[in-house]
C-alpha cells in the first residue's frame, strides 16, 4: 500500500497546480490533461494485473496451509519447505514468490500462518518511476478448533479375512485405514490431548466388553449360568445312558434342541452316550443350544450323576449240549470213553433266567462269571463190537448223552440316580455380551439405547465364536502414549463370527456416554461426538434372530432393530459416518445408509483401496482442517 499512496499524493499535486494555473488557452489545458488521465488508466491496469496476481498466490497458499495441515512429522523448517513445494506446483502467476513462516507462526498441533512476498512488473506506472508492484498475501489454517470424542465401530466378523485380486484382506485395508485416521485425529488433539479422545469397539455377532468386567454389576449373568428351558433329568438316567436330548442317530430331539457333550467345557465334544468313566462320569452336559430359549449360546454347567442304590443282576444261561463218543473196556477194566470229532456241540435249545435285587448304598461296579456242567441225561450207550475172551476180551462201542453247560453271570451297577446342576466358575466367561434386549419382539428397547444399566444390564455371553478383540475405551490420563495404544489395538484385531452391526454400534455410543459400563466421564462443552461404523457385509445375527449367515430371512428385524438405534443416537446429538465395503460390488447396505447422519456421512465402496480414501475424507472433515483469513 506505501507505493500506492505515494503515487496518488504525487498525482494530487500535479492536479492541484494545474488547475490553479490560468496561463495558455483551453487546448492547451487539454493537452496538459490527457497525460493525468493516461498515466491514471495505466494505474489502473497495473493494479488490476496485481489484484489477479495476489488472487492465484492466495488459492496456490491456501493450498499448501491445508498440505501442512495434513502432514505429520513436521517442524518449522520442514513445514516452509513443504509449503513452498507446494505453492510453487499449484501457483500459476508470473515470478517466484518466496513462502515464509515466521518463528511463531507453526504450531504442530493445531495453526500454521503462512506468508507470500512477489512482485508484478509495471507498465504506464513506469512514467512515474514505479517499475513493479510489491505483491503481499498470507493464510492462517487451523485445525481441531472443537473437542472431539470418536468412537471406531469396526467390524471383525469372519468375511473380513476375504482378499482382493492383489491377496490383500479387507481386515488388513481396514488397520491401514483406520491406522491412519488415528494419525490425523493425533494431530487435531491441538495443544491439549485431551482435545481429541477416540474408542475403538470390535464387534462380530456380539461384543467383547474384557474378562477384567468380570466383577462388575452392570453384567448380568442370568442367560450365562441358567440350566437348558423344558428338561428335568430322570432317576434312571446315569452312567450308562444314551444322550437324553438326541435320538438313536445323535440328532437334536424337540423340544430340547441342544445335544451332550463329554464335558462341560466348550471344546468338549460331542457325544450320543454320557460319558462311562473319568471326572465326568455320567454327567448330562448339555452343549451348544439353539431355539428361542438358547439361540446359538452354550450351557455354563451340567448335571452330575449320584447314585444312590446298587442294583444287582443275576443271569443264569443253561445251554444243552449233545455228546458223542467212543468207548472201550477190556476185561473187567475200566471203560474209556473219548469225545468224538466236533463234540459235544450246542443243540439250540438254551435257556436264560434274570434275577434283580437293589440294596441302598453304592461301592462300585463289578461284573463276574461262572460257569459249570451240572448234570447229564439221556445217556445212551450202542451195541458193543467185542474180540478175544476172559481178561483179555476186548470191547468197543458208541454212547450219547446230554450234557448241560450252566452259565452265571453277576452283575453290580449304579442305580437311582440324583443329579445336582454344576455350574463353571465365572473365570471361565470370555468377556462377550449380547444385545440387551430380553425376549424376540418384546417392547422393550435396552438393545437401541445408551441408557445406563441400572434399567438393564448387559447379559454376559457364551456364544459360539466370542470375539477375541475387546473394546478400548478412553483411558486415563489422556496423554501422548494413547495413540500408540490405539494402533496397537487396531493392529491386534483378528477376525471370526458373524454380523450384528447394532451391538457394536450400541456399545459405541456407550463409549461416548458418561455411565456404565465405560464411564468416559463428562462430555466437555463444544465437544462433538462421533460414530464411525464400518462394516463389510450385512446383518446376518443378534441376540434371538438370525443364522448367522448371509441371506437370514430375519435380516429385516435385525436391520430394524439397529435402525432404532441409529435414530435415537441421532436424537441424542450424536454424528454418524457409516462405511460400507463390498468387494463383490453387489449394491449398497441400506440399513448403513439409513444409520448415517446424512447422505454425505455414507460411503459405499468396492475395494479395499477405497476404504482408505473413505477414511482420509472423514478424518479430514471431522478435525475441521480449514483456512482462516
Amino acid at each position: 500500500m506505501g507505493q500506492t499512496e505515494n503515487l496518488f499524493r504525487r498525482l494530487r499535486t500535479a492536479l492541484r497546480g494545474f488547475l490553479r494555473d490560468r496561463r495558455g488557452n483551453v487546448a492547451m489545458m487539454f493537452g496538459i490533461a490527457l497525460v493525468p488521465l493516461a498515466l491514471a488508466a495505466g494505474i489502473g491496469l497495473d493494479f488490476a494485473r496485481a489484484a489477479m496476481v495476489r488472487a492465484s498466490m492466495s488459492e496456490a497458499l491456501d493450498a499448501a496451509g491445508l498440505a501442512i495441515a495434513s502432514s505429520t512429522g513436521l517442524d518449522r523448517t520442514k513445514a516452509q519447505d513443504l509449503a513452498q513445494k507446494y505453492f510453487n506446483a499449484n501457483y500459476k502467476g508470473a515470478g517466484a514468490p518466496v513462502v515464509t513462516i515466521s518463528n511463531d507462526g507453526y504450531d504442530k498441533d493445531g495453526s500454521v500462518t503462512l506468508q507470500v512476498t512477489g512482485s508484478v512488473p509495471t507498465t504506464l506506472m513506469r512514467l512515474a518511476n514505479y517499475d513493479h508492484l510489491d505483491v503481499k498475501s498470507s493464510t492462517t489454517v487451523v485445525w481441531g478448533q472443537t473437542k472431539l470424542w470418536v468412537s471406531l465401530v469396526l467390524d471383525n466378523s469372519g468375511s473380513m479375512d476375504d482378499t482382493d485380486s492383489t491377496g490383500t484382506s479387507k481386515m488388513t485395508a481396514l488397520k491401514g485405514a483406520a491406522g491412519s485416521l488415528i494419525d490425523t485425529l493425533k494431530k487435531a488433539a491441538a495443544s491439549t490431548p485431551e482435545n481429541v479422545k477416540v474408542t475403538i469397539v470390535p464387534f462380530s455377532g456380539v461384543v467383547n466388553v474384557g474378562t477384567d468386567n468380570a466383577s462388575k454389576s452392570w453384567l448380568d449373568w442370568t442367560d450365562w449360568e441358567a440350566k437348558p428351558v423344558g428338561y428335568t433329568p430322570d432317576s434312571s438316567v446315569g452312567y450308562y445312558s444314551a444322550c437324553p436330548f438326541t435320538d438313536a442317530d445323535n440328532k437334536l430331539q424337540d423340544p430340547y434342541q441342544f445335544y451332550c457333550t463329554t464335558g462341560p467345557t466348550n471344546s468338549a465334544s460331542k457325544t450320543a452316550n454320557l460319558p462311562t468313566s473319568g471326572t465326568y462320569r455320567g454327567w448330562i452336559c448339555p452343549g451348544m443350544g439353539y431355539g428361542d430359549d438358547h439361540h446359538r449360546r452354550y450351557f455354563n454347567g451340567c448335571w452330575d450323576s449320584v447314585p444312590s442304590q446298587t442294583r444287582t443282576v443275576t443271569e443264569t444261561e443253561t445251554q444243552p449240549q449233545d455228546v458223542r463218543q467212543t468207548c472201550s473196556q477190556t476185561g473187567s477194566g475200566t471203560i474209556t470213553c473219548t469225545d468224538k470229532n466236533n463234540y459235544p456241540r450246542d443243540n439250540g435249545k438254551s435257556t436264560t433266567t434274570t434275577t434283580s435285587s437293589t440294596s441302598n448304598g453304592y461301592t462300585k461296579d463289578t461284573d463276574s462269571e461262572d460257569t459249570s456242567t451240572t448234570k447229564t441225561s439221556g445217556n445212551t450207550d450202542g451195541s458193543k463190537d467185542c474180540s478175544g475172551s476172559g481178561s483179555k476180551k476186548k470191547c468197543t462201542w458208541d454212547r450219547s448223552y446230554t450234557q448241560n453247560k450252566v452259565t452265571t453271570t453277576v452283575t453290580k451297577r449304579a442305580y437311582n440316580f440324583s443329579h445336582t446342576w454344576r455350574l463353571n466358575d465365572r473365570s471361565t466367561w470370555k468377556g462377550c455380551v449380547v444385545d440387551r434386549q430380553k425376549k424376540p419382539d418384546a417392547a422393550d428397547d435396552y438393545d437401541a439405547k445408551n441408557s445406563p444399566p441400572s434399567s438393564e444390564k448387559f447379559p454376559a455371553a457364551n456364544v459360539s465364536g466370542c470375539l477375541s478383540s475387546t473394546v478400548m475405551t478412553m483411558i486415563s490420563p489422556w496423554d501422548g502414549t494413547v495413540w500408540d495404544k490405539l494402533k496397537t489395538k487396531i493392529t491386534g484385531m483378528s477376525t471370526g463370527g458373524s454380523t450384528n452391526q447394532g451391538i457394536g454400534f450400541v456399545h459405541g455410543w456407550q463409549t461416548l456416554t458418561n455411565s456404565d459400563p465405560y464411564n468416559p466421564g463428562a462430555v466437555p462443552g463444544d465437544t462433538t461426538r462421533y460414530i464411525i461404523l464400518f462394516s463389510d457385509g450385512l446383518n446376518t445375527v443378534d441376540r434371538w434372530w438370525g443364522t448367522g449367515t448371509d441371506g437370514t430371512p430375519d435380516a429385516d428385524k435385525i436391520d430394524g432393530r439397529m435402525k432404532l438405534a441409529c435414530d435415537n443416537a441421532k436424537k441424542d446429538g450424536v454424528v454418524i459416518y457409516t462405511i460400507f465395503l463390498n468387494l463383490g460390488g453387489k449394491g449398497d447396505s441400506s440399513a448403513l445408509q439409513y444409520c448415517a447422519s446424512d447422505s454425505t456421512k455414507y460411503f459405499g465402496i468396492t475395494s479395499n483401496g477405497a476404504v482408505v480414501t473413505a477414511f482420509e475424507q472423514i478424518g479430514k472433515d471431522i478435525t475441521n482442517v480449514h483456512v482462516s483469513r
